[in-house]
């Protein structure tokens, strides 16, 4: 395929949509707020926008300028700078294809609980019967409505990761749709994908506006933003902050993939991607910041709820124990009324006054929940406890289908764009069939997180799949960039692009503030796992009604250990590969690479 002929985005506008709709993702939604949370609510955004500047906005400008000035995707860009270099663009490209086989599955999940929110009652409002129909069932009753509904109907979850069991057909199914959607996003490349985004990317905005307004009025909703907003600044000392600060930044953003050196390959030569990387990198951030107030709203409601339900339930409790008037006890007053118990029934009050010291609105606002459990349980929760519930639940998981759809078209960009460019490919098959044929594999790969033990496999992917090759694909990209093809000349082919060179801020970043950090990420990532010790994972026990860890087993370990490797593996073995054939005769016979002579 030849540059000149290379399709392009209507206007600079479809590729900013594109950005924004693939770097604002579920991560936004379900794990900024976690951390928040986690790392002293407002005081967490210091560290976060410290990172955001030495590191998120700088890396993602030097991505868009390497596919702006290639116009070919990862593979073809990096081996454009060197033959040595192609196994970086490999590994991002599998990288990609692990991301893409089980990140859909999450667009799976919302279709099946959009499908169930068209109901007179919310399947995860209440308990099923049980099986003679003389009360509910017990496994639902020892957990939640909401967490039997996720595990065993949701999920039909095994107890173990070994236990696999067949195939979860209405699964099986969601995830077809959620692929045949994501397929007809794609099907003509840029052509359809620049229509699409101006839906994907604004719709979000849309939802989180209308759930703020509905959040900020909810009982409770104000407990939840205050939490979130009160700064413990002693956190600022705490190196776990500034990690997940910067790990946080480095995923939102997309960093590595491929994604972005491939939307960039379809801009035109001239279009001003300095401006555009930091107008996306601050919307991206603020989308984190904004999506984390509407999910405290709704958490300071469910928390409120379960508070304020824990101390009714004592009321009646005393109620049914001392013989007064219902409207003589009060959630205010019921400390008195237990001292009156204490006279009489010690025991009784005992066991009363420890069941109110359990009711904690603190502690509900204590419980740290992220990813799929701050996605499907705690909002499902939440959700059904509203006025309206079906209305909040439909527009809640159309937005999360809408943000999982955004992000894999940059998912599915990476994979397809190199391949487009291979021009053997690009001779067998017309882009059409070619993105059906990439969707088709990565559908039938994600087959087996739709089986019973298939949640603790989308752990293990989500866990292990992308990290540690995201940190040393983007450190090697930084590395090339700068001491490989050069700073100097990378400057001059952005003054060729702009009309102006980086500034010594953007030179700085790239030259050693961004390999520095990135080593430090690496390095303590590789501690983590190695250090770790057992690697646990949480299997559902039916007879608790709960999760409860589990020590991977053997075979577990072994594709831990294959997904950290696989990716990161072609970057040598392809740099030996051109190596090989750069030392291959003209006769056409491979030679090894040390010759006799220089071996002696």
């Amino acid at each position: 395929m030849e540059k000149d002929s290379r399709p392009s985005w209507d206007n600079p506008m479809q590729f900013v949509l594109a950005c924004v709709s693939y770097a604002v993702g579920l991560g936004n939604v379900w794990r900024f707020p976690y951390l928040c949370q986690m790392h002293g609510g407002g005081g967490f955004l210091i560290p976060y926008l410290i990172m955001l500047l030495v590191e998120g906005v700088p890396l993602f400008y030097m991505e868009l300028a390497i596919g702006q000035k290639m116009r070919l995707g990862s593979i073809g860009a990096w081996s454009a700078i060197s033959p040595y270099l192609g196994g970086v663009g490999i590994a991002s490209v599998v990288t990609s294809v692990y991301l893409c086989v089980y990140y859909n599955v999450i667009i799976a999940w919302a279709f099946w609980y959009l499908f169930h929110s068209f109901q007179a009652v919310l399947p995860w409002a209440e308990c099923p019967a049980n099986g003679n129909l003389t009360g509910q069932l017990e496994e639902c009753e020892l957990g939640t409505p909401t967490q039997y509904f996720w595990y065993r109907e949701t999920l039909n979850i095994s107890s173990s990761i070994e236990e696999h069991g067949g195939i979860h057909k209405g699964q099986a199914v969601c995830l077809l749709l959620a692929w045949m959607l994501v397929y007809l996003c794609i099907i003509r490349g840029v052509q359809s994908t620049g229509k699409v985004v101006y839906f994907t990317a604004t719709f979000p905005y849309v939802v989180l506006t209308i759930y703020l307004i509905r959040g900020i009025t909810l009982h409770g909703a104000m407990n939840g933003i205050a939490y979130m907003f009160t700064p413990k600044l002693e956190e600022l000392a705490n190196p776990m902050a500034w990690i997940n600060a910067a790990t946080q930044i480095f995923y939102s953003l997309g960093l590595g993939f491929g994604s972005l050196i491939a939307f960039a390959s379809y801009n035109r030569y001239h279009n001003n991607f300095e401006q555009q990387a930091i107008i996306v990198s601050l919307i991206n951030s603020g989308t984190s910041v904004f999506a984390s107030i509407v999910t405290f709203s709704i958490y300071g409601f469910k928390a409120t709820f379960n508070y304020e339900s824990c101390l009714e339930r004592v009321r009646m409790l005393l109620l049914n124990t001392l013989d007064v008037a219902e409207d003589s006890i009060t959630l205010d007053n019921m400390r008195h009324w237990l001292a009156e118990l204490n006279s009489t029934h010690p025991d009784q009050s005992s066991a009363l006054a420890y069941k109110l010291d359990s009711c904690s609105l603190e502690s509900e606002l204590d419980t740290a929940v992220e990813g799929t459990g701050l996605a499907f349980i705690v909002y499902s929760e939440a959700i059904k406890n509203m006025p309206l519930s079906q209305l909040w639940s439909v527009l809640y998981f159309f937005m999360l289908l809408m943000l999982g759809v955004g992000s894999m078209l940059g998912n599915v960009t990476a994979i397809t764009t190199p391949l487009r460019d291979s021009k053997f490919l690009s001779g067998y098959f017309n882009k059409e069939v070619l993105n059906g044929l990439v969707c088709l594999l990565c559908l039938l790969l994600g087959l087996g997180f739709t089986t019973r033990s298939g949640n603790y496999w989308f752990a293990i992917f989500n866990d292990y799949a992308c990290t540690f090759s995201l940190l040393l694909i983007v450190l090697i990209e930084t590395i090339s960039v700068c001491y490989i093809y050069g700073l100097k000349r990378f400057e001059k082919d952005i003054e060729d692009m702009i009309g102006h060179r980086p500034s010594w801020y953007w030179k700085i970043v790239w030259a050693a503030v961004g390999p520095i950090i990135i080593i430090g990420l690496f390095v303590f990532y590789v501690a983590s796992y190695i250090m770790g010790g057992t690697y646990t994972y949480h299997a559902w026990d039916k007879d608790l009604g709960r999760s409860v860890p589990k020590e991977y087993p053997l075979s577990a370990q072994i594709v831990i250990l294959l997904l950290l490797l696989s990716s990161v593996c072609c970057i040598p073995l392809t740099a030996l590969y051109a190596y090989c054939k750069k030392k291959e005769p003209k006769e056409g016979v491979v030679s090894c690479p040390l010759t006799s002579e220089e071996i002696s």
